[in-house]
């Protein structure tokens, strides 16, 4: 009984670890450049005005060197307005992007989603993507791609926007389990 719990306790730790490294395999991800479409996938918004929480700010300002290099890219913000939100997020990262110099013609707003794999579906609808980026934060990047390429967005590359939340450690445990539950299910 002793042998067969520690056989199942490395195997699950084994399983964690090759997990885990996949999550920092996209923290090195490199956009391509040209892209048809750059997509912003959605975090919180807090307050009243509605503004970024720092997740989502990282990811718009990883965004903005990218849209002031790539300037024929068309943007989607990604994200819908959740019970605890004053307004959409696709809404506030379309206000802090134009703040910061970007056109407001390059803007689509998807702003009904409310996870990942509807952040994608819902820009798909929006219109053909092509050649995609995908920002969103470094521990989230690799299964956003890999939920693209099972949606059919096949030349897609991302830009990992780098955490400095104090609780990237929770984000990190939390997206482990995330992407085993993605591998078994999200298809």
């Amino acid at each position: 009984m002793m042998t067969l719990l520690l056989v199942l306790t490395a195997v699950c730790v084994l399983y964690l670890a090759i997990i885990f490294c996949l999550i920092l395999s996209g923290t090195r991800s490199q956009p391509d450049n040209h892209a048809d479409t750059l997509l912003i996938l959605g975090a919180q918004v807090k307050g009243t005005p509605a503004r970024p929480s720092q997740s989502l700010k990282e990811r718009l300002d990883a965004a903005l060197p990218y849209l002031f290099a790539n300037r024929a890219t068309t943007i989607i913000v990604c994200g819908g307005q959740g019970p605890d939100e004053s307004d959409t997020e696709a809404n506030v990262m379309a206000d802090y992007l134009i703040t910061r110099g970007i056109e407001r013609k390059r803007l689509i707003k998807e702003d009904t989603s409310t996870r990942t794999k509807e952040n994608l579906l819902n820009a798909m609808a929006k219109r053909e993507l092509g050649k995609t980026v995908i920002v969103t934060n470094d521990f989230h990047l690799y299964r956003a791609k890999l939920l693209a390429k099972r949606l059919g967005i096949n030349r897609v590359s991302g830009i990992p926007a780098p955490s400095r939340n104090p609780s990237t450690v929770l984000m990190y445990a939390r997206e482990i389990l995330a992407l085993a539950y993605g591998f078994l299910a999200d298809w």
